[in-house]
């Protein structure tokens, strides 16, 4: 059964279906349906990435040393709690890569959170979105890692600390490093997947009574899943950089 098709990928696919079909098929990728060729899913990652362009285009100008506003103070709540976070995993050696937490928490976060509003889907409970934030931070932390113990010292960090056990190490490690993607894929999707429908399950049996409760479980759902991607990405992260730095 096709999924049903929202009023913006709707916009969209009216707007740039021409285009889009053309790119595809260039990309050797033809779209099942060339007249829709957006998924409900792709439009509402637009949607929040424009939100979040839009949010920061609104508050670069405003900040001030003297005079901070509003949206100013609660980004800073936000930096210094991911920089508290960041400090307890990684110490400072782990301030250089906070850029990334940010923008993997603040993307993960508000996707979570577009299903709150009607007639909008979270881009997270669909599969391919949650795939998409689990392959940037595995190319990042194996990034940090080739990058900071060059590629020979990189690979001796999958062969375990005796290098006689090495040849069963390095492809369980391998494999686990591989799994990363899977855990994190399955952890964010099912989350807001199952909080999604029994938000709508909730809703349609009793419209006037629950929204409220159920709509401040998703934004607990929300927040709780986007501070868990960080924090594995933290994690993974430091366990990619050199191990005699943990303490720096």
């Amino acid at each position: 059964m096709p999924e049903h098709e929202l009023w913006l990928t709707a916009l969209i696919n009216k707007l740039l279906a021409g285009p889009t079909t053309a790119v595809l098929q260039k990309l050797g990728l033809p779209p099942e349906n060339p007249a829709h060729p957006w998924p409900n899913f792709a439009a509402m990652e637009v949607l929040v990435a424009l939100i979040i362009i839009l949010l920061f285009a609104l508050l670069r100008p405003r900040l001030s040393m003297d005079r901070p506003g509003k949206l100013q103070h609660v980004f800073e709540l936000v930096y210094g709690f991911l920089s508290g976070q960041t400090d307890g995993v990684l110490g400072h050696r782990g301030r250089p890569y906070i850029a990334f937490f940010g923008a993997i928490f603040i993307f993960v976060l508000f996707s979570n959170l577009l299903g709150i509003i009607p007639t909008l889907d979270s881009p997270t409970m669909f599969p391919p979105v949650p795939l998409g934030c689990a392959l940037a931070t595995f190319a990042y932390y194996n990034f940090v890692g080739l990058r900071t113990q060059g590629p020979l010292g990189y690979l001796k960090h999958f062969a375990g600390p005796v290098w006689w056990l090495s040849p069963l190490m390095f492809p369980i490690e391998i494999v686990s490093n591989l799994a990363r993607l899977l855990s994190l894929t399955i952890r964010l999707f099912a989350n807001m997947f199952a909080g999604e429908q029994v938000t709508l399950t909730f809703m349609s049996l009793f419209p006037l009574v629950l929204p409220l409760p159920f709509m401040g479980l998703h934004i607990f759902v929300s927040l709780l899943q986007a501070y868990i991607f960080a924090l594995l990405t933290m994690v993974y992260v430091g366990e990619a950089l050199p191990h005699q730095s943990a303490h720096s």
